[in-house]
């Protein structure tokens, strides 16, 4: 069962557009961490992808009924895990 939960598991840049996740874990160092958590992107919150940039970052998310744009360097950092929709 483990090991299923771990194939499951991915970061918010590998996401799909219009997929949706649940935070899992926030990495990051110091203030980066600090700021991500403050926007809302905290463990067990939903997630969807809403769009791409033309070159692939930024990307845009859509999380507690707003939406966010992230740098894909940021999104690297978020642990999710995919859920149905």
């Amino acid at each position: 069962m483990i090991s299923d939960r771990k194939a499951m598991a991915m970061t918010l840049d590998e996401l799909k557009i219009g997929s949706s996740a649940v935070i899992t874990a926030v990495g990051g160092d110091g203030a980066l961490r600090c700021r991500l958590l403050d926007m809302g992107l905290i463990p067990h919150t939903r997630v969807t992808l809403q769009k791409v940039a033309p070159m692939g970052d930024p990307i845009e998310i859509r999380v507690r009924s707003y939406e966010l744009t992230l740098r894909v360097e940021e999104a690297k950092k978020i642990e999710v895990e995919g859920v149905s929709a």
